[in-house]
């Protein structure tokens, strides 16, 4: 709908939406000199700490506004969850302690795939993921039910993870293969990639 039709005869609205503009225009201006980044609204007014807290995750954790979180999910503490992710706990989904899921990230544990096939004749298959401890997901990776990632994981932006991988592998590509492995040595970090 036209939004100066909707407000064509209503004063009312119109000073509603006035003063919204008008608190998003201050708390943008806010954002832009300290943080320098100007958000959507949504995240300008919503506190992504508050969010995670009201969501049960763990202490120190994130999440902004435009992300889904759909059934069952668990996050431990001091966790990154980026803009437009969708977390689908609707089988079951543990991330651990330390993650950064980037922005964009699906994570899915369940398909409707035969379900569709089948014509709805078989049910719609829900299996949990599992995420271990300080696993990086890159932007716009997607991961299947029925996954576990092990701890200390690297997964390469625009991935499609539908198997499961140890600790420590650096994983890449459609679908996801192991490339190579995280190296820890105090706290010097490495990657070795395989030939």
């Amino acid at each position: 709908m036209d939004k100066k039709k909707l407000l064509e005869n209503n004063n009312e609205l119109k000073k509603h939406l006035t003063k919204t503009q008008e608190l998003n225009i201050a708390l943008e201006d806010a954002f832009l000199n300290h943080y320098n980044r100007s958000l959507p609204m949504a995240d300008h007014v919503n506190d992504r700490w508050e969010r995670a807290q009201r969501l049960g995750f763990g202490k120190g954790s994130n999440i902004y506004d435009s992300s889904y979180v759909i059934g069952d999910v668990k996050v431990g503490e001091n966790c990154w969850i980026g803009m437009f992710t969708i977390l689908d706990g609707s089988g079951g989904l543990s991330i651990g302690n330390q993650c950064t899921i980037s922005a964009g990230v699906h994570i899915y544990s369940h398909d409707n795939v035969k379900a569709t096939l089948s014509n709805n004749k078989l049910p719609i298959e829900r299996l949990p993921v599992y995420i271990g401890n300080n696993v990086y997901v890159g932007p716009h990776s997607v991961i299947s039910k029925s996954v576990t990632l092990g701890d200390f994981v690297v997964v390469a932006a625009q991935s499609f993870v539908n198997k499961s991988f140890p600790d420590f592998a650096i994983i890449a590509g459609t679908p996801a293969k192991h490339i190579g492995n995280v190296i820890i040595n105090n706290n010097e970090i490495q990657f070795k990639y395989f030939k």
